[in-house]
């Protein structure tokens, strides 16, 4: 979302010692503790180094969801460190990410403009790994891991239940970017056309020729929450906005519209990208 979602996202580890990572970190040290247990065998009963319990104790890493489940049955926690599991995951994300990211998990409808990158929402995670590698100042290993898999696990909107309606307006010039090679880019267009072949989703793609692109001032998305609100998400570089206006979300609604109406269709979309995979 947003550059589709935290596409741009700018460098730098979740911020250490942040609010949730820490209220977790010293929960898990308490019960870790409550059950008489060392980091280095607390570590080798779940499978991580004594370093790595550290990190997640001091809150400079974020646990794993599946972590977190074994943490919580092991140190007999009675669900307390699973109900953070949800907050811990958005840590994952850059801070200016967070809000949106939670609100994108609430939504029944999305729409998304993308002209930089493929979006969040559609991207593998070859693809998703070659973007956070190209990140500067660069992203350590660790870092560029725990964003690969807070991206990825974005995609469980596509199997929500009821599943939410999305819609996607992808420039041309996004899908003829090599990002992590020519690989990776068959890849991503593969998966484009498998999410594209959904029921409850829409590929667009605004083609170069198009002498008329009402996406032109860049990428935003648009979001539906099931009570009725409808927002807008915009991002550049590090620095990104919820618009909540009717003004200004209405604003960016009529641009949506016109990028639909002069983009291909989605049956169109999908037998260009199949081009463009023959001819990779």
């Amino acid at each position: 979302m947003g550059s589709a979602g935290g596409e741009t996202e700018a460098s730098g580890s979740p911020e250490p010692g942040s609010g949730i990572l820490r209220v977790f970190g010293r929960q898990l040290k308490r019960f870790r503790l409550r059950a008489g247990l060392e980091r280095a065998e607390f570590g080798s009963r779940t499978g991580y180094s004594t370093s790595t319990i550290a990190a997640f104790e001091q809150g400079r890493r974020v646990p794993p969801p599946r972590f977190i489940d074994v943490a919580d049955e092991l140190l007999d926690a009675g669900g307390v460190l699973q109900e953070m599991k949800g907050e811990v995951a958005r840590a994952q994300y850059p801070a200016f990410f967070r809000d949106a990211a939670r609100l994108e998990a609430e939504a029944v409808e999305l729409h998304v403009y993308a002209n930089q990158v493929v979006p969040g929402l559609l991207q593998t995670k070859e693809y998703a790994r070659a973007v956070f590698r190209m990140m500067r100042p660069p992203l350590d290993d660790v870092t560029v891991d725990e964003r690969v898999v807070g991206r990825l696990a974005r995609q469980e909107f596509f199997v929500r239940c009821p599943t939410p309606l999305a819609t996607f307006v992808v420039d041309e010039s996004v899908l003829k970017r090599p990002i992590g090679g020519r690989q990776v880019l068959r890849g991503q267009l593969k998966h484009v056309l498998l999410v594209g072949q959904k029921r409850t989703v829409d590929v667009q793609i605004m083609p170069l020729d198009r002498e008329e692109n009402a996406g032109l001032a860049g990428p935003f998305t648009l979001i539906e929450t099931s009570d009725g609100r409808r927002i807008a998400y915009v991002e550049v570089q590090s620095a990104s906005r919820l618009l909540t206006e009717r003004v200004s979300v209405r604003s960016l609604e009529t641009k949506y519209s016109s990028l639909r109406a002069q983009a291909l269709t989605p049956h169109e979309s999908m037998a260009y990208v199949e081009k463009l995979l023959g001819e990779l």
